[in-house]
C-alpha cells in the first residue's frame, strides 16, 4: 500500500471547540447517547437546583416531565439583586469540566460533571427562567446558539408558583438528532431523587410526568431523619419486620474537612446491605468511609462486649465478621475536597476519613449501648450469633 498522496501537516488539522466539539462527540461528554447520556443531562440540572438547596438559598426542587418531551427542573431560591444571574448565563454558554464533586454542597447523582453548556448543546432547545424582587429574566437557546427573545427582561407576570415568587427553572429537550432515545423513564428519576432526598435530610424534591394518557402522576420525596430513614427503608424492602433501634447519629471533624452522617440496624436480611456515599455520590467500590465504619463497629461491639463478659467475647477477633452479617447500614460523607480512586468517582481514598469515621462511630455506638446496657446486650449477641440461629 503506498504511502503517496497521504502526507499531511498542521493546516490538515481540524480543532473543534465548544458547542461543535460536544456536538460532534457527545460521549465523551454524558458517557453514550442512550440511556446513559439522556440520564446524565437530567442529573447536570437536577445537581444545580439542588445544590441552591443545599447552600441555603433555596427549599425545594420540582422537576416535571413535559407532555411535549421536554424535562424542566425549577427550584424556589430566593433571588438577591433582581432576576439575571450573570453566572447561570455563563455556565449555559462555556464549557466548564469539573470532575467529582466539588464541595460538601455539591451533590451528584452521575460520576462526573460537565456542567449546563454540555445540556444546552445536546438540546434542541434549552430555555431558563429567573424570578426575583419583582422581575423576570428569560433565555432561549437551540442547540447551543442563544436566540433573541422579545421583552427577555420585564415585570413578573405567571409562573414558577405565583406572581410574587423567586426562582429558577430550566427546560430542555434532548436532541432527536443526538441521542437514539429521549423518553425518560419515570420510575428510574423517582428512585434516583428518591436517594438524593434520604442523603440530604430536608430536601423536598418532587416528580410529576405529564406524560401518561390517563393523568398525571406525582411523587414528593422528604425525609425529616435522613440517612436514619434510609436504613429502615432498605430494611422493608427485604421484608423485615419493623425496626423500633436504628441508630445514628451526624458530624463533623475538620481532620476531614466535612461531615459525615451515619445508621445502622441489625436486620433480617441473609446477607449484609452497607451502602456508602460521598457528597450524595454512590461509592460502589466503598472506600475509605467504609472501611472506618466496619473499623468503628467491631471496636464499639468488641469493648462492650468484654465489658459485659459477653459469652462470645473470648473470641471475637474470629467472629468479627459475623457483625456485618445481617447488618443494614448507610455511611454518608460529605467532603470539601473529595478524592477518588479512579475516574468513576466509586471508591474514596481520603484517608484521614477512615480516622475519623472509625473514632466517631466507636464513640457514638459505644455510647448508645452504654446508655442502654439491657437492650444493647441483645443486640450484640444477635450480632455475634449465626443468622441460622435467629
Amino acid at each position: 500500500m503506498s504511502a503517496e498522496g497521504m502526507e499531511y501537516d498542521a493546516a490538515d488539522i481540524k480543532v473543534l471547540e465548544g458547542r461543535e466539539a460536544v456536538r460532534k462527540r457527545p460521549g465523551m461528554y454524558v458517557g453514550s447517547t442512550g440511556e446513559r447520556g439522556l440520564y446524565h443531562l437530567v442529573s447536570e440540572v437536577v445537581d444545580r437546583a439542588v445544590g441552591e438547596v443545599l447552600a441555603g438559598r433555596a427549599g425545594s426542587v420540582d422537576v416535571t416531565l413535559t407532555s411535549d418531551g421536554g424535562v424542566r427542573v425549577a427550584d424556589d431560591g430566593a433571588r438577591v439583586g433582581g432576576a439575571y444571574d450573570p453566572d447561570l448565563e455563563a455556565q449555559l454558554a462555556s464549557l466548564q469540566l469539573s470532575f467529582g464533586p466539588i464541595g460538601r454542597h455539591a451533590t451528584v447523582i452521575a460520576p462526573f460533571r460537565v456542567g449546563l453548556f454540555v445540556v444546552n448543546a445536546l438540546s434542541s432547545r434549552l430555555t431558563v427562567e429567573v424570578r426575583g424582587e419583582g422581575t423576570r429574566w428569560v433565555k432561549e437557546y437551540a442547540r447551543g446558539v442563544d436566540v433573541e427573545l422579545p421583552d427577555a427582561v420585564g415585570q413578573l407576570t405567571g409562573g414558577l408558583g405565583s406572581a410574587t415568587g423567586s426562582g429558577t427553572a430550566i427546560s430542555f429537550w434532548p436532541d432527536t438528532e443526538i441521542f437514539e432515545t429521549t423518553w425518560c423513564s419515570f420510575p428510574v428519576l423517582a428512585e434516583r431523587f428518591r436517594q438524593l432526598a434520604f442523603l440530604n435530610r430536608g430536601l423536598a424534591i418532587s416528580l410529576t410526568d405529564e406524560r401518561p394518557a390517563d393523568g398525571v402522576r406525582r411523587v414528593l420525596y422528604q425525609f425529616p431523619d435522613g440517612v436514619r430513614d434510609f436504613v429502615a427503608a432498605l430494611d422493608a424492602e427485604v421484608g423485615a419486620s419493623p425496626q423500633s433501634d436504628v441508630f445514628g447519629f451526624e458530624g463533623e471533624d475538620a481532620r476531614m474537612a466535612g461531615t459525615m452522617e451515619v445508621a445502622l440496624l441489625r436486620g433480617y436480611s441473609r446477607s449484609a446491605q452497607i451502602r456508602g456515599f460521598a457528597n450524595s455520590l454512590a461509592t460502589h467500590e466503598g472506600g475509605t468511609h467504609l472501611d472506618g465504619f466496619r473499623d468503628g463497629v467491631v471496636a464499639a461491639i468488641t469493648e462492650f462486649a468484654r465489658e459485659r463478659g459477653l459469652s462470645t467475647a473470648s473470641d471475637l477477633d474470629a467472629r468479627a465478621d459475623l457483625i456485618f452479617e445481617s447488618l443494614t447500614a448507610v455511611v454518608s460523607v460529605k467532603l470539601d475536597q473529595p478524592e477518588y480512586l479512579g475516574a468513576t468517582c466509586t471508591l474514596l481514598g481520603n484517608a484521614e476519613v477512615r480516622i475519623c469515621v472509625a473514632a466517631a462511630v466507636r464513640e457514638h455506638l459505644g455510647n448508645w449501648f452504654a446508655e442502654r446496657p439491657e437492650r444493647a446486650a441483645k443486640v450484640v449477641d444477635r450480632m455475634l450469633r449465626d443468622p441460622d440461629q435467629d
